[in-house]
């Protein structure tokens, strides 16, 4: 009896998992008291992203390739790293200065996936308003784990502290506004 309550409820589990969005997206944003300009540098520059991504700091051992332009439209990143930062391949698609860059994401490890990460800089408040977003297709095993673990808060935990990070860069050297 108890095998077939274990079987039906992970039937259960099973067909709930697949009614689950076939994508998904992860968004958080804040306002930079900073010109776009001056943010739009910070994403658009591969390069500049130790200065606030997240994961640069959970692997202080960390590989990173660049390769293509130097920053930009065809920009890329390569990574390889620790169990926090897997590894892994990103290059811009889209960068229309200073208000938007797209970016083609290639996890490898800890799993392999390929989603869309956007930044648009919108002017607001004498500063600049960033919105960083993930977007991709949520496979089965995905739809699955989702069920388990609340991405969108590992996730957006990250983008947080990124965005954190991102507006006390462009801060610190950004002129007072008036």
């Amino acid at each position: 009896m108890i095998a077939i309550a274990v079987v039906v409820l992970a039937v259960a589990v099973l067909v709930y998992a697949a009614t689950r969005p076939d994508t998904f997206r992860i968004e958080r944003s804040t306002v930079i008291q900073a010109p776009p300009e001056k943010v739009f540098i910070l994403i658009d520059d591969l390069h500049a992203w130790d200065a606030w991504s997240p994961w640069e700091k959970q692997d202080p051992a960390l590989k990173r390739t660049y390769s293509g332009a130097a920053r930009g439209r065809g920009a890329a990143y390569a990574w390889d790293g620790n169990r926090n930062v897997g590894s892994g391949r990103m290059e811009i698609s889209e960068s229309i200065p200073p208000s938007k860059v797209a970016i083609k994401l290639d996890f490898i490890a800890p799993f392999k996936a390929r989603n869309i990460a956007e930044f648009d800089l919108i002017p607001q408040d004498g500063g600049t308003k960033v919105t960083w977003a993930m977007s991709g297709p949520n496979s089965f095993v995905s739809k699955l784990l989702h069920l388990f673990i609340d991405m969108d808060k590992m996730i957006g935990n990250n983008f947080d502290a990124g965005l954190a990070a991102m507006k006390a860069a462009a801060e610190k050297s950004a002129p007072a506004t008036p």
